[in-house]
């Protein structure tokens, strides 16, 4: 029992009060998530807002970031061993880290996009697929209003509205790039390799679903195909040793004199 315990120690495997707290956490700070979004699209969208709006929607926005980082904090307390819980979520941390470095509210969009992403991975009831469209979507939606906000103001930028953010984020995500609008400032092109890698990985991991699926189809096919011929190599084996066994009883039969014939000559003789 100890030298189990001691490996699941050493291998860093959440413990049960982890385990408690991850599931009790997951679906709060996912809704603080989408409440966050709400917070980050208004200055965007409405940047004529009065002040208190824009305060109250960065004082949220500093609230979830710092639910996330307490939730970290928690977790890294919980974890059995902490430096491989700090080794195993290296984009939890860098996330918690980043506005600290730099208060920019860039900077708190991609760490609650990290923060809110590692979480929804832990959540067993998120199904592959829902996380990938999830993620398109959210990337998409925060990949447009973050590179609206850095472009809008720039002399020579071509992104101005939102319609034109949704349109150039989108081909951006998929690598089509058109070219009609293309981001002019450091930060808009900082956006643009995100969005383009995270495309890829995403698209990737889409093909890899959908590939893994047909290879699974296939292979239960042909195990269905294989159960098939087995069973009919042994009905068939089956078969040829009823076959042999009713051969053999014929000819059994055969050597068998009927009733009534000819009497048995030593017989006769004693009778007589």
């Amino acid at each position: 029992m100890r030298s189990t315990e001691s490996t699941e120690k050493e291998s860093g495997a959440a413990t049960g009060a982890e385990q408690r707290w991850e599931r009790r956490t997951q679906w709060p700070l996912l809704a603080l998530a989408l409440l966050f979004a709400v917070a980050y699209a208004v200055p965007v969208m409405a940047p004529d807002a009065d002040r208190a709006t824009l305060r109250l929607c960065r004082g949220v926005e500093w609230v979830v970031w710092g639910a996330f980082a307490v939730d970290y904090a928690v977790r890294l307390v919980l974890a059995p061993v902490r430096w491989t819980f700090v080794r195993r979520h290296p984009l939890a941390l860098i996330a918690v880290l980043l506005p600290m470095v730099q208060p920019l509210r860039l900077l708190r969009l991609v760490s609650t996009l990290l923060l809110a992403g590692q979480r929804a991975r832990m959540a067993s009831q998120v199904q592959l697929t829902t996380y990938v469209a999830g993620s398109c979507v959210g990337l998409l939606m925060f990949g447009s209003l973050a590179v609206l906000e850095v472009e809008r103001d720039s002399p020579e930028g071509t992104i101005k509205s939102l319609g034109d953010a949704v349109w150039w984020s989108f081909t951006t995500m998929t690598t089509v790039g058109y070219g009609d609008y293309a981001p002019t400032t450091g930060l808009g092109r900082m956006l643009a390799v995100g969005l383009m890698l995270s495309g890829i990985a995403l698209l990737g991991v889409v093909t890899a679903n959908i590939a893994a699926w047909f290879i699974s189809h296939f292979e239960s096919d042909s195990a269905a195909d294989r159960l098939q011929m087995e069973a009919i190599v042994a009905l068939t084996a089956e078969v040829r040793a009823l076959r042999a066994e009713v051969t053999e009883l014929s000819a059994a039969r055969d050597r068998v004199p009927p009733p009534g014939g000819p009497a048995d000559p030593a017989r006769s003789a004693a009778s007589a």
